[in-house]
C-alpha cells in the first residue's frame, strides 16, 4: 500500500493505493460516507478483498474528512463529486489501469452513482453499499440524522454532533438530481444494503435497482448501515466477486 496526495482546487486530498500484480490491471475508486473516512473497517476489507482478486484500488478522504484538507462545514455532495472526479483523472492517466470501477458507501454511494452517470463512457462497473439518496429527502424535511432546521429557511450552519453542517450542503442536497444523473450509467451495477439499516431506509437502494438498466440488488439480512461485525465480510465479498476479472 502506498499513500497518495492529489490536489483539487487548492485542497490536498489524501488517499491509499493498493497495488496488485502485473503490468496492467483494473482499479476501483473507493468512497467513504458522511462524517467517515477512508479507513473504516468496511472500506479496508473491500480494498483487501479486491487486492486478493488482483484489482487495484484507491480509497481517499473527501474534503473536510480524515486527513484531507477543507472544512467539514464547507463540504457538499457537489464538491465531493469534484473530489472524486480529481481522483478519477489521476486513475485515468495511469498507463497501468485497464478498467475503472467506482465503489461508494452511504453518501459516498451517492457520489459514486452520480460520477458514473457523468462518466458513463469511462466507468466500467459500480458498487453502491447502503447508498444514501435519502439525504435529499432529509434536507427537504429539515431533519438530517437528528439535526433539525427549517427547510425553507436553512441557516448558514446547523450544529451537528460535534461538528457544524453547512447550510449550503443542505440547500444543494434539496435539489440534487441523484437518480436522474445516476441512471445515465448503463453498465453493470451492484447495489448492496442491509435489511436492518437504521440510517438510510433500504427503499432508496431498491429505487437505485429500479432506475438502473443493468443492476443487481443484494439485501443482506439483518445487516446495519455500516455492515458491522460479520456483515462486513459479506458486503466486501459481494463487492470483490462483482468486480473480479473475468479471465
Amino acid at each position: 500500500m502506498s499513500r497518495i496526495t492529489i490536489e483539487r482546487d487548492g485542497l490536498t486530498l489524501v488517499g491509499d493505493r493498493e497495488e496488485p500484480f502485473g503490468e496492467v490491471y483494473d482499479m476501483a475508486i473507493i468512497m467513504h460516507g458522511f462524517t467517515a473516512n477512508r479507513n473504516t473497517d468496511l472500506l479496508k476489507q473491500i480494498a483487501d478483498d479486491l487486492r486478493d482478486e488482483n484489482v487495484a484500488s484507491v480509497r481517499f478522504d473527501f474534503n473536510g474528512h480524515g486527513e484531507s484538507d477543507g472544512d467539514f462545514e464547507k463540504m457538499t455532495v457537489c464538491n465531493e463529486i469534484e473530489d472524486a472526479q480529481a481522483i478519477l483523472e489521476y486513475v485515468r492517466t495511469d498507463p497501468h489501469v485497464r478498467n475503472i470501477f467506482l465503489i461508494g458507501h452511504s453518501q459516498g454511494g451517492v457520489v459514486a452513482s452520480m460520477l458514473a452517470g457523468l462518466y458513463p463512457d469511462i466507468i466500467k462497473k459500480v458498487v453502491l453499499l447502503a447508498p444514501a439518496a435519502q439525504l435529499k429527502d432529509d434536507a427537504l424535511k429539515g431533519n438530517t440524522q437528528g439535526a433539525t432546521y427549517n427547510p425553507d429557511h436553512i441557516p448558514a450552519v446547523v450544529p451537528f454532533r460535534d461538528k457544524k453542517l453547512g447550510g449550503f450542503y443542505l440547500r444543494t442536497a434539496q435539489v440534487l438530481p441523484i437518480y436522474e444523473i445516476s441512471q445515465k450509467f448503463t453498465g453493470p451495477v451492484s447495489v448492496i444494503v442491509g435489511t436492518n439499516d437504521q440510517v438510510v431506509d433500504p427503499k432508496y437502494a431498491k429505487k437505485y435497482d429500479e432506475v438502473y438498466e443493468n443492476s443487481e440488488l443484494h439485501m443482506i439480512q439483518d445487516a446495519d448501515h455500516r455492515f458491522s461485525g460479520k456483515y462486513k465480510d459479506m458486503a466486501a465479498s459481494l463487492t470483490a466477486q462483482f468486480l473480479k476479472p473475468l479471465f
